[in-house]
């Protein structure tokens, strides 16, 4: 579809306008309103996202459809309400339906605070990789992630050494690919390997130029930021978290408000001003 690589190319107006004239020649495409909930997302045009993806529903009311629907609720008003009650409601009455919902369930548990659930949903997920479409982290860093919102720092470097033995395999069979090497870079960082996580930081984003790839480029700045973060330079941080969100981006207020990858942040300034700036305004959280 055109529109789809389109906004690979980061051209965003022509992708979200071909997008939606593909939607008035066909209403009930189940795939190009997928497509436009995700361009909207990035666009921030959360109740346009929400809309299509209430017609997706009516086309298609699957676990996916529904799941996508919920996290526009979190990414636009940092409420994971609808997103709990359709995983609850999964548990009770389809759990055979678990393992593939794992990662969303840990997901909603790490936003939570909830570690007890955040465990049992690691459990359920396995040795699945945590995936964001664009990064993958292991089993060793969740725990290593989980450990360290207890406070139990001996576990969280021992699990994050655990994880660096397996990632840096994995760079090291693909030295060019910048999604693994974001991930050394904030393994790094939580090792206090303040150098190394920065130098990998820098060189994911140099292996992913936004201007080749709009979407895994604008991830790789993303990570980067959270990688200065984790490594203690909150300044850089803050600086490349702010031009990054000079573009469409998957960033949300939901996910920087929850996620505790942005923890180390918290209660700076500068951090609080890029968070309040993509708080929902009065009317849309009272949609």
């Amino acid at each position: 579809m055109k529109g789809y690589i389109q906004r690979r190319q980061g051209r965003w107006e022509e992708s979200t306008r071909n997008l939606e004239r593909a939607l008035d020649l066909d209403p009930r495409n189940f795939f190009a309103l997928r497509q436009i909930a995700i361009s909207y997302g990035h666009l921030r045009r959360y109740a346009e996202a929400a809309s299509a993806l209430d017609r997706a529903i009516g086309v298609e009311p699957n676990v996916i459809n529904q799941l996508a629907r919920a996290f526009v609720e979190l990414d636009w008003k940092a409420d994971t309400r609808k997103l709990h009650q359709l995983i609850d409601s999964i548990r009770s009455k389809n759990p055979s339906a678990l393992p593939s919902i794992a990662d969303t369930w840990l997901l909603c548990a790490l936003m939570e605070r909830d570690t007890a659930t955040a465990e049992n949903a690691l459990n359920a997920l396995g040795d699945t990789p945590l995936s964001d479409d664009v990064v993958q982290f292991s089993r060793p860093f969740v725990e290593g992630l989980i450990a360290h919102m207890t406070k139990d720092e001996e576990k969280a470097h021992s699990s994050f050494t655990a994880a660096r033995a397996e990632q840096e395999k994995i760079v090291n069979a693909q030295p060019n690919y910048g999604p693994a090497l974001c991930v050394l870079g904030l393994i790094d960082a939580a090792l206090g390997r303040k150098d190394e996580a920065l130098r990998e930081g820098r060189r994911a984003v140099e292996l992913v130029p936004i201007e080749e790839d709009a979407i895994n480029g604008q991830a790789m700045n993303q990570y980067f930021a959270m990688i200065a973060a984790w490594a203690g330079d909150k300044e850089l941080a803050c600086e490349r978290l702010i031009a990054a969100m000079r573009r469409p981006n998957s960033l949300s207020y939901g996910q920087l408000k929850l996620l505790p990858f942005w923890d180390p942040l918290r209660g700076d300034p500068r951090f609080e001003q890029i968070v309040a700036s993509l708080a929902p305004r009065d009317t849309d959280v009272m949609r």
